[in-house]
């Protein structure tokens, strides 16, 4: 299915119904589509044709999505930028994906003018927020003169619609390629369409340039859910939204929810309207979502897995695994499986194999592939980087993991950042996990410090609690005591903060460059 669908669909079953709430301004879901229609022909008119490619970038709000639906409508592929890149980083975004319209906020016109002369193929610019600058078109101008006749796209499932950069937290950004099947194949496997009895709000908080933004906004307009965009998040302003428009769903990532729980005016608001909360982009410690559960009752919560290369979640923790209660047994049972990422989705293949592609056997660590029709088509301009990760029809994730008896998976981490400590293989993650059930211990980060003679050692890097002193050699013996000795760290670094990107992903190669000096034994 075309995405266009999407919207069309929603707005002759629900023309009515709010599709919006942002900034003080409310839109109904014909109104968006009458919106995104004016935008589409204006686009036309500046000379954008199928195939060509339109950027955007700016926090979260409503032209973010119209301009998706609009270029969707021309055949035209969209490219969301992350708007806290650098003006180098966003000069080569641009660059490589050439695009011959680049749509932007206000306060993002004077740096987009400090690098136009090195923008090789944008022919025009347009700036957001109802503002004027010289050499811009005005996005609200654009549609008061603009026809709202329907634009009707030719392109199918399999085509191109979306260029979505990886974060880059190593090397420069790779463009995903991602289709309108890459979208369609998950919602409607996954997601229910409009319903005309009942209605569901879903507050939107992570960016727009991430994947599960995308993934989130697809849902809503598909599923006919009204959408409470956040420009980015603020604990206040989102318990406020959540307060006053009774928001049902939310997606969280763990530090999101992990500075919510901890605010001070936390107890303040009335959050009980939230019937779901999935959560995902990063690892959840335990610890976290084991006071989630308490904080929210009544609440379900999901864990969803996913990347930009899988354009939407392909294993999925149930709310029923989040529900902490049975015998003794039962609640150690789910306890350990809040630890997990949860079993594949019903729509999407997914095995754990080693390094010659055969698959391992349960409770064996592999690379986590996938297959299934939601997959990217490969990376923009990377021949090398496509055929690295896309073999037989198979995505190799990078991630490691392993299932459990059980089928659940659980994440192992990334095969770049697992360490191999004189032959004996440590998952980060796992050391991980430990540490953060430490009583003094906030956050924990775990990398390898290259050494003559073992190869790499276990060095760990932490965030003290409010209030809490740590003490490095009893953190060594705590975490002596509940594991493997070669897994146990073998130094202590004690920080203020763990460097993490805007999604919560703590960013392994800045601690490493700044930590993995040599152990002194």
């Amino acid at each position: 299915m075309n995405t266009t669908e999407f919207l069309n669909i929603t707005s002759l079953i629900v023309p009515d119904r709010t599709a919006i709430v942002f900034d003080g301004k409310r839109f109904s879901f014909q109104e968006l589509e009458e919106r995104v229609k004016k935008l589409a022909n204006a686009l036309a008119g500046m000379g954008v044709r199928a195939g060509d490619r339109i950027a955007s970038m700016q926090v979260n709000c409503n032209e973010n999505i119209e301009t998706y639906f609009a270029a969707a409508k021309l055949d035209a592929v969209y490219v969301p930028l992350n708007f806290r890149s650098s003006p180098e980083e966003i000069e080569y975004m641009i660059n490589d994906s050439k695009p011959k319209i680049l749509i932007t906020g206000e306060r993002y016109v004077s740096m987009v003018d400090d690098i136009k002369e090195n923008l090789t193929s944008v022919d025009g610019f347009v700036v957001m927020d109802d503002a004027s600058a010289e050499g811009w078109e005005s996005y609200e101008q654009l549609l008061s003169t603009s026809s709202g006749e329907d634009m009707y796209p030719m392109g199918d499932e399999d085509d191109l619609t979306m260029v979505m950069f990886t974060a880059g937290t190593t090397g420069s950004p790779k463009g995903v390629m991602l289709s309108h099947d890459s979208f369609a194949s998950y919602l409607l496997a996954n997601v229910s369409p409009p319903d005309l009895e009942s209605e569901e709000k879903n507050i939107l908080t992570v960016p727009l340039y991430h994947i599960a933004g995308v993934q989130a906004v697809m849902a809503a307009i598909y599923g006919g859910r009204t959408l409470i965009i956040q420009r980015q998040f603020e604990p206040v302003e989102w318990m406020t939204l959540v307060q006053e428009e009774k928001a049902n769903r939310a997606m969280m990532v763990p530090t999101m929810l992990k500075m919510l729980m901890d605010h001070q005016e936390f107890e303040k608001f009335d959050l009980s309207t939230l019937e779901v909360i999935t959560y995902g982009a990063a690892p959840m410690p335990v610890e976290v979502i084991k006071r989630a559960i308490s904080k929210f009752p009544g609440t379900f919560f999901i864990n969803a897995f996913g990347q930009t290369e899988t354009a939407a979640t392909i294993t999925m923790l149930p709310p029923e695994d989040h529900i902490l209660e049975g015998s003794e047994e039962e609640i150690e049972k789910k306890l350990n499986r809040l630890t997990s990422i949860g079993k594949p989705l019903s729509d999407v293949e997914v095995r754990i194999v080693n390094e010659n592609g055969g698959e391992v056997d349960v409770g064996e660590t592999g690379e986590i592939v996938a297959q299934g029709p939601r997959l990217m088509k490969g990376y923009w301009n990377q021949q090398e980087a496509t055929t690295e990760a896309l073999r037989g029809g198979w995505l190799y994730t990078g991630d490691l993991g392993y299932f459990d008896e059980d089928g659940y998976i659980f994440l192992s981490g990334r095969a770049k950042d697992f360490i191999k400590r004189a032959g004996e293989m440590v998952s980060p993650e796992e050391v991980e996990q430990v540490l953060h059930s430490h009583p003094s211990i906030d956050e924990a980060a775990i990398i390898g410090v290259p050494d003559v003679d073992w190869g790499e050692r276990v060095r760990a890097i932490v965030v003290a609690k409010v209030g809490a002193t740590i003490d490095k050699e009893e953190v060594m013996a705590y975490c002596k005591d509940r594991m493997a000795s070669f897994k146990k760290p073998e130094s202590v670094v004690v920080v203020e903060e763990l460097p993490r990107n805007p999604l919560g992903k703590v960013l392994k190669r800045v601690l490493r460059e700044e930590f993995s000096y040599p152990l002194e034994d």
